[in-house]
């Protein structure tokens, strides 16, 4: 199936992807930066799901359905090679840390939402509404960390 893009479907695409790119790269710069090993870990997961969308928005780019089921290359692998061309630099604390990432996830899940209502395909809102749930699940991570540490009081 080669699917084609309208111009506006074209430029959501490209707005996601961009999205992605620096959702990979916070989580990635993050990670070597959290204090906490607990956290390391769960941003280090998101990371690797974060790749798995933006290779997603790759191919759909490309005109290609992507297949949500499975992932291509091995995530630990695509984490090495990412992390052996990346500088860290600045630190922040892991609270600074994790409200950053819950407000990139807050904004990244409403694009997002509306980018869904955009497209004419249904597999592809299907594949994007499935990435919107796994953008939401990195939130729901960082908000339960962040509440069990006393981070973020919703009262």
């Amino acid at each position: 199936m080669n699917l084609t893009w309208s111009q506006k479907e074209r430029l959501y695409l490209e707005d996601l992807k961009s999205h992605e790119q620096m959702c990979v790269s916070k989580y990635s710069l993050y990670a070597n930066q959290a204090q906490c090993e607990q956290l390391k870990q769960i941003l280090k997961a998101n990371e690797m799901v974060e790749r798995s969308h933006l290779d997603s928005i790759n191919q759909l780019l490309s005109g290609t359905l992507p297949n949500t089921s499975q992932s291509g290359q091995d995530p630990q692998q695509k984490y090495q090679e990412f992390m052996s061309t990346t500088q860290v630099s600045g630190t922040l604390s892991d609270k600074d840390i994790c409200t950053d990432l819950l407000n990139t996830e807050k904004y990244v899940s409403s694009t997002y939402d509306t980018a869904i209502f955009e497209f004419q395909n249904t597999n592809v809102r299907d594949v994007l509404n499935h990435i919107q749930k796994e953008e939401q699940k990195h939130g729901e991570a960082i908000f339960q960390y962040m509440q069990s540490k006393g981070l973020y009081n919703v009262k």
